[in-house]
């Protein structure tokens, strides 16, 4: 959805914001007869306020205050974000890959965790930089050792959906202290298809949207 800029208010969004708190419900015509202004000309001041969350308008009855502090509508825009706003594309590997290209891919991707998939492109395992790292140190051979036998797999992986909340998806990594989580959808009973990735980069910019008034 199209950006919408960060709103501050101005004197007479304010003083209008006052009014409709001590005499709401009120009507347009009413607010406009207290400022000493025309109802159109307060038209575009009380749309501001209106999408944004202050004031509340229903038909033959006029204007509410939502009683809505900044804080409070910030963090009821936060609840209703979900992850198919903020997802990214997934960088995935084969079941059947080397450590050492599970290696090189993550470096030039430039990702924190890779998910893993089988021939049928179904969702098998993650792997984390942690793992590569545990399985770079010794004397193996990375070029001849298959990314399964050192990946995390199902069913001990966290996943999410597209239609899960961010905030959701916030509490399952400080949880499970995991960078990442796969997106998937169903694709048959217990498998899953890789559709996305939501990541602590993607919840961060999430909130700085919300701090200054920009959605995707």
């Amino acid at each position: 959805m199209e950006a919408v800029r960060k709103i501050e208010l101005n004197k007479r969004q304010e003083r209008i914001l006052q009014i409709v708190k001590d005499n709401g419900p009120i009507t347009g015509e009413q607010i406009a007869e207290q400022l000493s202004l025309t109802r159109a000309t307060l038209r575009p001041d009380l749309a501001i306020l209106t999408m944004a969350g202050y004031l509340d308008a229903r038909p033959r009855v006029g204007y509410f205050y939502t009683g809505k502090s900044g804080s409070r509508l910030l963090t009821e825009r936060l609840t209703k974000l979900t992850v198919q706003q903020y997802q990214s594309i997934p960088v995935v590997v084969t079941d059947s890959s080397s450590v050492y290209d599970a290696i090189c891919t993550m470096f030039l991707e430039d990702v924190g965790t890779l998910f893993v998939v089988d021939q049928q492109s179904s969702l098998v395992g993650v792997l984390s930089r942690k793992d590569l790292l545990r399985a770079s140190i010794g004397k193996q051979m990375l070029e001849t050792v298959p990314v399964s036998i050192i990946m995390t797999r199902m069913p001990n992986l966290t996943i999410c959906y597209k239609e899960d909340l961010i905030i959701d998806v916030a509490k399952k990594l400080i949880e499970k202290q995991i960078d990442a989580l796969p997106v998937v959808k169903n694709n048959n009973g217990s498998l899953f298809e890789v559709v996305g990735r939501i990541t602590k980069t993607n919840i961060t910019r999430a909130i700085v949207d919300l701090a200054n008034d920009e959605l995707v």
